[in-house]
């Protein structure tokens, strides 16, 4: 957790911060790290698809974390346009796969590749990464003091659109009434997730990693996540959703699985869960799952 004043890259962000500072306001925040890294169409010179059309694809991606190899292996192919879930127990590598994929601090591959477009982006640092269209939303939804809901959806655009701005709430189904709310506790665990998966839409990222979108939110939402999602993909943006609920994977198009670190099976979605209820149990092996505090956001 820190407090602004905060020295961001020229974008939303960083105007809303100058703006807080001189007012005296403090901004507490648990942050969406790739908000204040917008992609912007154009921003994307030298990243030409490749002929196999993907627009993700890791070759034996391996992390270790404390001396301990997590990802062991993973070889994963997401296609543009699409919506694609891999599922696995807690512990089994979903959640370092995405940090990684992001490029969170400590989580940088000690061997593999990852394409993007078609050029290697394990070089490249979380907010270069940003730029090029991969957008994070994390599992535990951002907090602020002293941001509303309007200037925060704001943040991963170039230059705010209102227009977008109220599509992105009703893609949510969350009404106008939220927007001059503010992003803290006064928003209950589900309307933050909901605004952080809005601002995620918002920004019409290339790639979005949403880890656990389900976190926080009740049952009968998963049928707004899912059009969210689906509405995201229709946009042009390719979506790869984290987690180990059934329900969530039935929402894509193809899953895999993964299991101690690596990708066992990718196949439909149905296929993929049958194999995840009949085979997989926790065991000793699988890694402890981390705090908040043990990764490094921005």
């Amino acid at each position: 957790m820190a407090r602004a004043p905060f020295a961001f890259r020229e974008n939303g962000a960083a105007r809303w911060c100058e703006e807080a500072s001189r007012s005296g306001s403090t901004a507490v925040i648990v942050a969406t790290a790739a908000l204040w890294y917008p992609y912007v169409n154009g921003d994307t010179e030298g990243t030409e698809m490749t002929s196999n059309g993907y627009l993700l694809q890791t070759v034996d991606l391996r992390v270790s974390r404390e001396n301990r190899e997590i990802l062991r292996g993973v070889n994963l192919v997401i296609q543009p346009n699409a919506v694609h879930a891999v599922l696995g127990l807690n512990g089994s590598g979903k959640s370092t796969l995405a940090y990684t994929l992001a490029g969170s601090g400590g989580y940088t591959p000690s061997r593999g590749q990852i394409l993007f477009e078609g050029r290697d982006i394990v070089p490249l640092g979380i907010s270069e990464r940003g730029k090029l269209g991969i957008t994070l939303a994390w599992q535990e939804p951002a907090r602020f003091e002293g941001l509303t809901v309007e200037r925060y959806l704001g943040l991963g655009m170039r230059e705010p659109d209102h227009q977008r701005v109220e599509e992105a709430l009703e893609a949510v189904a969350l009404d106008r009434s939220y927007l001059q709310r503010y992003v803290d506790d006064t928003l209950s665990g589900g309307e933050r997730k909901r605004v952080e998966l809005a601002a995620v839409y918002a920004m019409r990222p290339k790639l979005a990693i949403l880890d656990e979108p389900d976190s926080g939110i009740d049952t009968l939402s998963l049928n707004d996540i899912a059009q969210l999602i689906h509405r995201m993909a229709t946009e042009g943006t390719s979506v790869l959703l984290i987690s180990h609920r059934h329900e969530v994977v039935a929402i894509a198009d193809v899953a895999s699985l993964i299991c101690e670190g690596v990708i066992v099976q990718t196949a439909d979605p149905t296929t993929v869960c049958d194999r995840y209820a009949c085979c997989c149990r926790p065991c000793d092996h699988v890694a402890p799952v981390e705090s908040e505090a043990e990764y490094e956001r921005l």
